[in-house]
């Protein structure tokens, strides 16, 4: 079976081929010169990982596998939500989204946080499998380790005394958003004789 996943982010792309495993041919933005820019314009991470699976299934007639993640900080009103790998305005990188995090937090005492996926399978004719992961945290006041991307330096998990960005891979795939949207949908394309 060939399926697209709808990232160029490697560490997003290691982390779904180790949890859906590698009987599935992968195909990503670098297998298609043409891969168009779908601009994720929808208000919720849900609206956001349908419209960049729609897009490539259509395009190049494969299923496609689409995720919108974020992390919702409740003292700042759910920002940065939707726009997590934005945060920062244009330029963004992990370092400056975090930066601007960290500031906008300031002295704030409730750093609860969770972090959310929206994961898609998208079939070319339309059908559509849909699973959501959300682990809760709280927002540490430094960015503490060098694995993982994004928010993970400054993601504590509730019921650690770690970020994300300490744990190992297996570790932070077993407790994550992004793992569990991913472990829920390989059990729903499991027991649709999918893979």
């Amino acid at each position: 079976m060939k399926v697209i996943l709808a990232t160029s982010n490697k560490a997003k792309i290691r982390e779904i081929i180790q949890i859906l495993g590698s009987d599935i041919d992968y195909k990503t933005m670098s297998d298609f010169p043409d891969w168009p820019d779908v601009e994720e314009t929808e208000d919720t991470f849900k609206g956001n990982a349908l419209l960049k699976a729609s897009v490539l299934a259509q395009r190049y007639n494969m299923p496609a596998i689409a995720d919108d993640s974020g992390l919702a900080v409740k003292a700042l009103g759910g920002e940065p939500g939707i726009h997590s790998s934005r945060y920062s305005g244009e330029g963004a990188t992990d370092e400056k989204n975090i930066a601007k995090l960290l500031l906008n937090l300031g002295g704030e005492q409730d750093r609860k946080a969770a972090f959310k996926t929206v994961v898609v399978y998208k079939e070319p004719d339309g059908e559509e499998i849909i699973a959501e992961g959300e682990v809760e945290g709280h927002i540490v006041e430094a960015p503490v380790g060098s694995g993982g991307f994004g928010y993970d330096p400054v993601f504590v998990p509730d019921g650690f005394d770690k970020t994300f960005a300490q744990m190992s891979e297996e570790e932070k795939n077993s407790l994550s958003h992004r793992g569990r949207a991913i472990s829920k949908l390989k059990e729903i394309l499991s027991q649709e004789n999918i893979i």
